[in-house]
C-alpha cells in the first residue's frame, strides 16, 4: 500500500536537489545513481519521478525487479534527509521529453534538456510508489 510523502520532505523534491537512486543489479547487489528527482501527486497519494534514457542501466533494473530506493540529503542540512522506499509501477515514454525539459529548467537554468541529441534511446519516466518513507529533521 502507498504511503504519503509527508509535507515537511515536499521542500527537498521542489527544489533542484540531488538524489541517490538504488536499483538492484541482475545478481542482487545494489546499483546507485545520482539523479534529478520529482514528484507528483497521484490518486492523492505522492509518486516519486525519475527521468532517464531508455536501455540505461537503471531502466534495465527496473524493468526485472521493480523495488527501488531514493535518498535525498538536504544539501543545506546534511542530519535532514528524506528516504523511500518504493516500487517502481511505471516506465512511460508519454510525456518523458517535456519532463527532462522541465527537470533541466530546474536544474540547470536551460530551456531544454541538452544532452537529448546525443542519447539513442528515448526518455522514459520512472513513477515511484511510496511503500515506506522515512527521514529526519534536524534538532
Amino acid at each position: 500500500m502507498a504511503e504519503d510523502i509527508p509535507a515537511q520532505y515536499h521542500d527537498l523534491f521542489d527544489e533542484p536537489n540531488f538524489a541517490t537512486f538504488a536499483t538492484k543489479m541482475p545478481a542482487g547487489t545494489p546499483q546507485q545513481t545520482v539523479v534529478w528527482v520529482d514528484r507528483e501527486e497521484r490518486e492523492s497519494v505522492d509518486r516519486v519521478l525519475v527521468n532517464t534514457e531508455r536501455g540505461r542501466q537503471k531502466e534495465r533494473n527496473v524493468q526485472r525487479d521493480p523495488l527501488v530506493g531514493v535518498c535525498i540529503i538536504d544539501p543545506e542540512d546534511g542530519y535532514r534527509y528524506v528516504s523511500v522506499r518504493g516500487r517502481v509501477e511505471e516506465v512511460t515514454a508519454e510525456g518523458a521529453d517535456d519532463h527532462a525539459d522541465m527537470l533541466a529548467r530546474q536544474y540547470m537554468d536551460v530551456e531544454e534538456y541538452p544532452s537529448r541529441e546525443e542519447e539513442e534511446g528515448d526518455r522514459v519516466v520512472l513513477r515511484v510508489e511510496p511503500l515506506r518513507v522515512t527521514g529526519t529533521e534536524s534538532a
